[in-house]
C-alpha cells in the first residue's frame, strides 16, 4: 500500500512540475526564430500587471494547456507594463498590440511571421481572450484558429 502510494506521489508529482515548466519567451527576434526553426506559429500574450489572472489560472496553468502548448505553438509574453524592458522593446511590444488590433488585456494573437532583408511580416492567425469554460474549450477555440480546415 504504502508503495503504490508513493509511486502515486512521484507520478503526479512530476506531471504537476511538468506542467508548470512552460517556456514563455519574452524576446520576439528570438521567438520567430524559434517559431521558423520549429515551423509552430507564436501564441502571443498581450498582459500588464493590474490585468485579471483568469487566462493564466484557469488555462496557461494547467496540465492541459501545458501539453498541448509544447505541441503546437511557441509561447510569447508581451508584458506592455514591464518596466525593466528597454525603451525600443517597450516600443515594439506596444506597436504590435496595435497591429493586432488588441484592445483589452490579456488577450492572445496567433501569428507567424518571416523576416526577408531585416524586414518582419507578420501573419495574423487569430485573437482569443479569456472566455470561461475551462483549458479544454479553450484548446479547442485556439485549434480552430490554428488549423481552420480541420475545424470544418
Amino acid at each position: 500500500m504504502t508503495e503504490k502510494l508513493l509511486i502515486l506521489l512521484v507520478f503526479f508529482g512530476s506531471f504537476m512540475l511538468h506542467s508548470q515548466n512552460l517556456v514563455w519567451r519574452t524576446n520576439m527576434t528570438d521567438a520567430i526564430a524559434i517559431s521558423n526553426e520549429q515551423n509552430k506559429p507564436m501564441l502571443i500574450l498581450f498582459t500588464a500587471s493590474g490585468v485579471p489572472d483568469n487566462l493564466q489560472n484557469e488555462i496557461f496553468k494547467t496540465p492541459d494547456f501545458a501539453v498541448w502548448s509544447r505541441d503546437n505553438v511557441i509561447l510569447v509574453k508581451l508584458d506592455l507594463s514591464d518596466i525593466n524592458a528597454s525603451d525600443s522593446d517597450k516600443e515594439q511590444n506596444v506597436r504590435l498590440k496595435n497591429a493586432f488590433g488588441v484592445v483589452e488585456l490579456p488577450e492572445v494573437c496567433f501569428a507567424s511571421a518571416s523576416v526577408r532583408k531585416n524586414k518582419t511580416t507578420f501573419s495574423a492567425l487569430g485573437k482569443l481572450a479569456y472566455k470561461p469554460g475551462g483549458a479544454k474549450s479553450w484548446i479547442s477555440e485556439s485549434n480552430s484558429i490554428l488549423h481552420p480546415s480541420e475545424s470544418e
